[in-house]
């Protein structure tokens, strides 16, 4: 069964401090820690999440590939997504939007835009209203980055692509054996879930818990390497 409790969550934004997400690879050869957070894009266990990355982003941002991986069940008789969605199919759009902003933007570009939805509020996530704002908040070329029409153009969520974006991190999340939103993933590894609470977080759940993870797995990665 798939989860995500009703939690309290006072939307947030990132300022304008600067959070650097761009590919650095060719800069430094080294191996950038996997972090991958389960999520449904209107669950307030992931907001709160994303909302406690965002300060681990300002401290190791430069270690780290972080994606989104969504949570939902693959329906064929959906008909806009072949997707059901917790929280509707305005959240299967809002992931939709998020993954193809993901592909198509900047890595930085990308977690603002995700920031601008949340700072909204959650039950607007996914709406074409908010999708258009934040593209533009995040200094996104809608028509001529790709990003519109992986979306729709209209905002929709429904662009084929997108759709097919979708379908493959829920297939993802569910070879990664997520089922809960908000659960974290550091190399592939659960290793904390947020469900109403903090749970199975053996190595604690504070930023600073985030941090010394993230920081020990990216000296044991390229001490291998």
């Amino acid at each position: 069964m798939f989860g995500c409790a009703s939690a309290v969550l006072v939307p947030y934004f990132t300022d304008q401090q600067s959070i650097s997400l761009q590919d650095t690879s060719y800069l430094v050869d080294d191996v950038k820690v996997s972090v991958q957070l389960g999520v449904m894009s209107r669950c307030p266990d992931a907001l709160l999440c994303e909302s406690t990355f965002n300060e681990v982003l300002k401290k190791v941002s430069n270690k780290v590939d972080l994606s989104l991986v969504y949570v939902a069940t693959i329906d064929p008789t959906e008909p806009d997504f072949g997707v059901r969605c917790m929280h509707g199919p305005e959240e299967c759009a809002g992931n939709v939007q998020q993954l193809c902003v993901a592909k198509h933007a900047s890595r930085s570009s990308w977690w603002e835009f995700v920031q601008c939805q949340n700072y909204e509020g959650r039950q607007k996530i996914g709406n074409k209203d908010v999708v258009l704002k934040c593209a533009q908040v995040a200094r996104i070329d809608w028509e001529n980055s790709g990003v519109g029409k992986c979306i729709g153009l209209d905002g929709s969520g429904t662009g084929a692509e997108g759709v097919a974006l979708l379908q493959d991190s829920v297939l993802l999340g569910h070879d990664l054996g997520i089922t809960k939103s908000c659960t974290v993933l550091i190399s592939g590894q659960a290793v904390c879930v947020h469900d109403g609470t903090w749970k199975e977080c053996e190595d604690g759940h504070s930023v600073n818990d985030f941090v010394r993870q993230i920081d020990d797995e990216y000296a044991r990665l390229n001490r291998e390497h």
